[in-house]
């Protein structure tokens, strides 16, 4: 018990004063994380608009295969960016593999699905709300898609925190493409790891309470926003 007391303590003293490795690990995770997110949600956002609003030839498709790769096994992804990557592959030339760069991909694969899953079902249901009243406007399907971006923008911001918690907790596939460098492609996950196997606990057990922390409070940011999307839509109801 003191031993574990003594890690809990030493780990709170790594973060506390503001650790040189420790440090390093979660600007590379924030970096690899954030960057992911952007390009999915650039990606995502109108990809679920698109399905929400429009039915056209293979729309049916596109949005199966959005919902099925959102289970998707971070291994698989991480192996067939892999082998796209590899010096085998068709990507090889680009030097890609144990890169930032890589690991970027990887995460982008992981959670486009996610945020175009649960952007679709989102807007979707904003667009049968407000679908007569576009009709009457007689608007294209760009100013519409635009509108209900912005109407549903709180419950988006909810859908990107989602995936960005996807993003910082993973570890297999950023693994595999990533090749945990030291220095160059270590992230919180993939050092959780590497530290437990080293016996260097104190690091670890750092880490993870960072990556709690960061878990809490994307929870919590959910909660509020939900909580104050939930109310402005009751007020306006009500005026």
């Amino acid at each position: 018990m003191a031993e574990n007391s003594n890690i809990f303590l030493e780990s709170i003293y790594l973060i506390v004063s503001f650790n040189r490795d420790l440090m390093e690990i979660i600007g590379m995770s924030m970096y690899v994380s954030i960057s992911a997110l952007l390009i999915a949600a650039s990606v995502g956002l109108p990809l679920g608009a698109l399905l929400a609003t429009r039915s056209f030839f293979g729309s049916k498709v596109i949005s199966i295969i959005v919902n099925a790769f959102m289970g998707m096994p971070p291994v698989v992804a991480g192996l067939i960016i892999y082998m796209l990557l590899s010096r085998g592959g068709p990507l090889g030339l680009l030097g890609l593999l144990y890169t930032p760069s890589a690991m970027i991909i990887a995460q982008c694969i992981l959670i486009l699905p996610i945020i175009a899953a649960l952007s679709r079902q989102v807007i979707e249901d904003a667009n049968r709300e407000y679908n007569l009243l576009f009709l009457s406007l007689r608007i294209d399907t760009f100013t519409r898609i635009k509108t209900l971006l912005i109407e549903c923008r709180f419950s988006l911001i909810t859908v990107l925190l989602a995936g960005f918690g996807r993003a910082i907790a993973e570890v297999g596939a950023v693994m595999i493409v990533g090749g945990n460098i030291e220095h160059s492609t270590r992230t919180m996950t993939t050092s959780i790891q590497m530290e437990i196997s080293k016996g260097n606990l104190e690091l670890a057990m750092a880490l993870g309470i960072i990556l709690l922390f960061l878990s809490l409070s994307i929870n919590i940011l959910m909660n509020i926003l939900k909580t104050y999307f939930q109310n402005t839509n009751g007020v306006s109801r009500d005026e």
